[in-house]
């Protein structure tokens, strides 16, 4: 009997033991790849951002290349944008809790474009309490059909790093002009049509003086604008300018003064301007692109300006022709 009983024993064991190494194995394939750390830099008083590469997305960088950023307030933290995966997420808050053991009440997404926002699973699984905000329009898509699309399109591009992220969409709504009483410190929104994605939201703490512009502005890195607008982006920036915040922190890039947002704007209305004047002149995309990287030369070392500037053009010339029709 009571060798009938160890052997019973030992196989149940076993049988243990495989169902721990069958979880194991089913486990590790649907993680993604850890996201190595990125220092938090504090840019003001109360905030911190962690800087991402200006690379697109792959499996070098494991999808992370924008600007998470926390707040930290007199009790509690406000988290924007972070990061592509859940465990872009779960680094932005390792970083965080080397700074500080306050609880995560507020997150804020900035725009629709999945590399800002898939980390909010990251929040969701450590934070289950805290408040999701977006634009109601990034709300609306999300929902529809885009976190899907982002979801399979940054596993696609890291080949595979980014396997298990789910969407944790905002439950919130923004509007522009409302403002937020957060742990001592005050997050302004604002919203302006049709910029970067028709989904965008800015933040402002204002007793930092720090806006973050989301991908309405990026520094040192290429922009897209596949679904935004060139006249949209330069009535943006010309707002921003005109608001003199002492610190701007872009989508992607580094952060700085008025002078990034200024720099920004100048290639959007230098290329802009130039494809609406030879569209004018009858010139096609393909005829006036040498002519207008010509005028772009400090630019020209930013990432992706090579493989996005006749885009840009091809979008630019399309804009400029419905303008004429409007």
């Amino acid at each position: 009997m009571a060798l009938k009983n160890n052997v019973m024993g030992v196989v149940m064991n076993k049988n243990y033991l495989l169902m721990l190494v069958l979880v194991f194995v089913s486990f590790s394939a649907i993680a993604g790849t850890p996201v190595p750390d990125y220092k938090a830099e504090r840019v003001a008083e109360h905030t911190y951002v962690i800087f991402g590469p200006t690379t697109r997305p792959g499996p070098e960088n494991l999808g992370f290349m924008n600007n998470p950023a926390f707040i930290i307030g007199l009790d509690s933290v406000v988290i924007i944008d972070p990061g592509a995966s859940l465990e872009s997420g779960r680094m932005v808050l390792r970083q965080m809790k080397k700074l500080t053991d306050k609880p995560v009440t507020h997150v804020f997404n900035s725009h629709i474009h999945g590399d800002h926002w898939l980390g909010n699973q990251a929040i969701r699984e450590s934070y289950p309490e805290a408040k999701l905000y977006a634009h109601p329009e990034m709300i609306r898509k999300a929902k529809e059909s885009e976190a899907d699309s982002w979801i399979k399109l940054m596993n696609t591009l890291t080949e595979g790093a980014t396997e298990g992220t789910r969407a944790v969409i905002p439950e919130n709504s923004l509007a522009d002009g409302d403002t937020f009483k957060i742990s001592g410190l005050t997050l302004r929104i604002h919203i302006m049509p049709a910029v970067h994605s028709y989904t965008d939201a800015m933040f402002e703490i204002v007793e930092d003086s720090v806006m973050f512009t989301g991908d309405n502005v990026t520094y040192l890195r290429m922009p897209r604008f596949d679904d935004g607008t060139f006249r949209g982006t330069l009535a943006a920036t010309e707002k921003l300018i005109s608001q003199n915040f002492r610190h701007y922190v872009p989508g992607h890039g580094p952060t700085g003064d008025k002078k990034i947002v200024e720099s920004f704007q100048n290639y959007v209305a230098t290329l802009y301007g130039k494809a609406a004047a030879y569209y004018e002149e009858g010139l096609s995309d393909f005829e006036m692109k040498d002519k207008i990287v010509a005028l772009l030369p400090d630019y020209q070392q930013w990432p992706g300006f090579h493989e996005q500037v006749g885009k840009h053009i091809s979008l630019a010339v399309l804009e400029a022709e419905k303008a004429a029709f409007e």
